[in-house]
């Protein structure tokens, strides 16, 4: 795969996350919009895109074709791990864009910008710390 392949794949997929991620917001978010519902809509997207992602990047980015549930468990949670770091960074600018300005635009402009750069991150972790053992056939 070449490099500009693999970019153009990888944001794909964060996008596609990205929407799964906001469309879930949305939909917890129209019960109310206290601060419950706000860390309901906040972690029920977060999971909903991480799911996504993860079957993706797995099969499509990373060439992962392993199978099994251990393989799938050691995996998910290596992945899942990685999020944490990436997940925090989605999460503070959210939660800042929405504090600083309170509507529902600015909010979701923070996510997308939290979730770009987190996205950035995780590549780079999932390459070095989950996926280490798959060869990536990047050329330039």
């Amino acid at each position: 795969m070449t490099l500009q392949t693999l970019i153009l794949r990888y944001a794909a997929f964060a996008l596609a996350a990205i929407i799964a991620n906001l469309t879930t917001q949305r939909l917890v978010l129209q019960f109310g919009d206290t601060s419950g519902y706000f860390a309901a809509a906040v972690r029920g997207g977060t999971i909903v895109g991480l799911v996504i992602k993860y079957v993706l990047d797995k099969r499509w980015i990373f060439y992962d074709v392993e199978t099994g549930a251990k393989n799938h468990g050691r995996k998910f949670s290596l992945y899942t791990s990685m999020g944490l770091i990436t997940t925090a960074i989605f999460w503070g600018a959210e939660t800042a864009f929405w504090l600083i300005w309170q509507t529902d635009m600015t909010r979701e402009l923070g996510a997308i910008l939290g979730l770009s750069v987190g996205y950035v991150v995780k590549y780079k972790l999932d390459r070095r710390f989950v996926f280490a053992d798959r060869q990536m056939a990047v050329s330039a």
